[in-house]
């Protein structure tokens, strides 16, 4: 008898030290990349704390980060440059999270907020109060917030039937997206050339002239928002495989989903809010890191990483790639994002998906 389950023990032995053998390379390639993106972020942080029309060599920068340094090279890395580099990480840390929820919770590669209407509901917000009520300023941040929930609250009730399914949120987002994209144009014709050319800008999106009063706002959303993502995002394993699935495991599907949509929509906003909808960084990031992290599901830390080093780089580019002239970093993005936008539905009409 023994002789007989000797050889099933065996296999089994075989067996789980392969699952194990496989989640430990996992583990280290997650761990890896991750770091890598840290790391270049951090190298990215640095040369654009650097790099400009008063370059501060490398370990000056260092320096004046531990507190020393000269007064001009304090003022220009610690007033100048160093809030618009840390703001350009967390907008594209919070723009990568937010993506990377859409699109795998909702299980569709085109589930972003710039994509289903939330960036619109915020650019909407923005620009009929600027016009219409005259604001301006740090109320407008507040304004595109609420502008961002109120868009994606109307997305998800209008798409609601009986439970929510990727593809009707993503139809009804276009739909919103595209009536609040008119709604901007209407109110742009209607104001000045002053008041159409700073509103135009802001919805390219940009961080030309941020300082700290920009950055903290934007630093206690994530800090807020974050931690919450991550508690919500630990039903996101069971949501990926389907709702009865995931009911069956004992999720809250509705509950649960409804908390990640939230979240998600909440770290757009905020990070609208700091910086304008910086197009096509939610849309790109989640993809980017799952390539370099195959079969690691959502991939939430790598996406926020690549996000913030997407962001910090196209800066960077938009500041100097022109010179004498600072675009605004949405361009930049938009020209690494739209490609991969008419790539990906080439691919899906050629797979038979794509309508």
């Amino acid at each position: 008898m023994r002789d007989t389950l000797r050889p099933a023990d065996d296999a089994l032995r075989a067996a789980t030290a392969r699952v194990s053998s496989v989640r430990r390379r996992g583990r280290a390639r997650f761990i890896g990349v991750s770091g890598g993106l840290l790391v270049a972020a951090l190298v990215a942080l640095c040369v654009a704390l650097g790099y400009g029309d008063y370059t501060v060599r490398l370990p000056d920068v260092v320096a004046t980060l531990l507190g020393g340094g000269d007064s001009g090279t304090r003022f220009v890395v610690l007033e100048l440059r160093l809030p618009r580099a840390l703001l350009a990480l967390l907008v594209g840390c919070c723009f990568g999270l937010s993506g990377a929820v859409f699109q795998t919770l909702l299980r569709n590669p085109l589930a972003s907020p710039d994509v289903i209407g939330v960036s619109s509901g915020a650019g909407a917000a923005v620009v009929l109060a600027g016009g219409l009520a005259g604001l301006s300023g740090t109320p407008l941040s507040f304004v595109a917030l609420a502008g961002a929930l109120a868009a994606g609250t109307a997305v998800y009730v209008l798409a609601w039937r009986k439970g929510v399914s990727g593809y009707r949120l993503v139809l009804v987002g276009l739909g919103i997206g595209t009536g609040l994209s008119s709604v901007i144009s209407y109110q742009m014709t209607r104001s000045d050339v002053s008041e159409a050319q700073t509103a135009f800008l802001w919805l390219t999106g940009s961080l030309n002239g941020r300082s700290w009063p920009h950055f903290w706002p934007l630093l206690v959303g994530a800090v807020l928002l974050v931690p919450l993502t991550a508690l919500a995002a630990r039903a996101l394993p069971a949501l990926q495989l389907g709702d009865d699935t995931a009911g069956g495991l004992g999720a809250r599907v509705e509950r649960d989903r409804l908390a990640l949509l939230a979240c998600a929509t909440a770290l757009a906003g905020v990070a609208t809010a700091a910086a304008g909808p910086v197009g096509f960084v939610a849309f790109v990031s989640p993809p980017i890191a799952r390539r370099l992290l195959p079969g690691q599901g959502a991939a939430l830390l790598p996406s926020a990483a690549t996000g913030a080093l997407l962001v910090i780089v196209a800066d960077f580019a938009a500041q100097h790639l022109v010179p004498g002239t600072q675009l605004p970093v949405g361009i930049v993005t938009s020209v690494i994002g739209a490609p991969y936008l008419l790539w990906l539905l080439a691919r899906a009409n050629r797979s038979g998906q794509g309508g």
